[in-house]
């Protein structure tokens, strides 16, 4: 089947501009959140904590934080790109278009990568105000963050496929995105928690995408950075497989 470039750069280019239309909301906003984040953890509290790993807690907690504003980020804005069509009727216009399964996950997912590695790149950029850190595999941590941002896109196109209305489309992340990723390692190390608190821990997902991160800056984590991604890639095929499975059966699209 030949693949139609155009019409994935089509799709690409215009989720992104929507981003930077909206570039208060979607990039501003959660940067000024991870700052408060480092002023009253990093700053405030983390002074009085003690190293975790031979890592200040201040730079301790810059993967979490990166983790807990990309997994929201990125489901919103995927979520309500392809919600939004659908609510106003416009994304027959899409189905009816000469793109198939692939070109509309690589331009969406594209657009998310760029977006999630931008958000990222200036989250850093912020974090280097308030602490001292250093990335030990950079190349591997850009890597694992356009994963991340992949298999979150998808899941936010899913979760913006099987809603109807703008209150489930933030019921998933307000309810158990944003605890999970709390709960996951962002603030703390898991090994820090006691029995059986630290095995329970192990059956939050999230854990795993914050312990890999981790593991790209500072070469240590709660979990093996090889089980982080292959939890990672398990994830993105999942994510991939139910999306073509919707457009093959055009479930939620059609009706």
């Amino acid at each position: 089947m030949h693949f139609n470039a155009r019409g994935a750069w089509s799709i690409f280019t215009r989720e992104l501009m929507r981003a930077f239309r909206t570039a208060f909301q979607s990039i501003l906003a959660p940067v000024m959140t991870t700052s408060l984040y480092f002023i009253v953890f990093g700053s405030a509290i983390g002074n009085r904590m003690p190293d975790l790993g031979g890592v200040s807690y201040g730079a301790f907690i810059i993967p979490g934080l990166l983790m807990l504003t990309l997994l929201g980020e990125t489901t919103s804005n995927a979520s309500f790109g392809i919600y939004m069509p659908r609510f106003t009727g416009t994304i027959y216009e899409l189905l009816s278009a000469p793109v198939g399964v692939g070109e509309t996950l690589v331009g969406f997912v594209g657009a998310a990568a760029v977006k999630s590695l931008i958000l990222a790149s200036i989250i850093l950029a912020t974090a280097m105000l308030f602490v001292d850190y250093t990335i030990a595999h950079p190349i591997w941590a850009v890597i694992y963050i356009v994963l991340v941002a992949a298999s979150f896109a998808l899941f936010g196109f899913i979760l913006g496929i099987w809603a109807d209305s703008f209150e489930k489309l933030g019921i998933i992340p307000m309810l158990f995105l944003t605890p999970l990723t709390f709960l996951g390692g962002t603030f703390y190390s898991i090994d820090m928690l006691p029995n059986p608190w630290d095995t329970i821990a192990l059956f939050n997902p999230i854990v795993y995408l914050v312990s890999g991160l981790r593991w790209t800056f500072y070469g240590s984590a709660d979990v093996s950075f090889a089980v982080s991604l292959a939890m990672t890639l398990a994830f993105l095929a999942a994510d991939t497989a139910i999306i073509a499975y919707i457009f093959k059966t055009g479930w939620r699209l059609r009706e």
